[in-house]
């Protein structure tokens, strides 16, 4: 059975039969018995990403009274849903990725929950869907692994170079020129410009 928890770029969590490369979580937001979301998609502000091996812990997936296992493509398509390593699973990158949150946003170091407050207000709109953001300057001059968005489509900025995203990875593209939306939270963003280095997955479809 395809469970449905991948997560997009938009942070819609689906079924589809993709595992990714990373898991997360934003609390309990499924039934157990039925192994089935219940209908809010996130019980926590502290949206994480985490890794899908750790310590040797093997997890029967949304089988139990614990935390919702999702899962991502890629740390890009994560931040770009507006989670945040993991200070657990993944402290050596939240602490890289909580430095570079303090210098480009021009703040001392913050703790978990402050930075979850201020991506839950950046990656929700007034209803409680995706937030898309305005782009400042040219999207090929965002940093690597910011997610843009392009109508229903999203992409990855690598090296000034924009690629689609799909399950299957990423194809090269012509960059969107009309209703261009930054996905990544823009804290995230100036996290990125201020040299946190997001892993992208290195499956690039031909």
């Amino acid at each position: 059975m395809t469970l449905q928890n991948r997560v997009t770029p938009f942070g819609d969590i689906v079924a589809v039969p993709y595992r990714g490369t990373l898991m997360g979580n934003r609390g309990i937001i499924h039934d157990p018995a039925t192994r089935t979301l219940l209908k809010r998609r996130w019980a926590t502000r502290a949206w994480i990403i985490c890794v899908c091996e750790f310590k040797g812990v093997r997890r029967d997936v949304m089988a139990r009274r614990s935390w919702t296992e999702l899962f991502f493509l890629d740390e890009a398509t994560a931040l770009a849903a507006g989670h945040r390593p993991c200070f657990y699973c993944q402290r050596r990158r939240a602490k890289e990725f909580q430095a570079a949150w303090a210098n480009g946003n021009e703040t001392s170091i913050q703790t978990a929950p402050a930075m979850d407050a201020v991506l839950h207000r950046e990656r929700l709109d007034a209803k409680g869907g995706k937030r898309r953001h305005s782009i400042d300057g040219q999207a090929g001059n965002l940093p690597n692994g910011t997610m843009i968005a392009c109508g229903e489509d999203t992409y990855v900025i690598k090296d000034g170079i924009t690629y689609l995203w799909s399950w299957e990875g990423y194809s090269r593209s012509d960059p969107p020129t009309h209703d261009v939306k930054l996905l990544t939270p823009p804290s995230t963003v100036r996290s990125l410009r201020a040299g946190y280095l997001p892993f992208i997955s290195l499956t690039f479809k031909s």
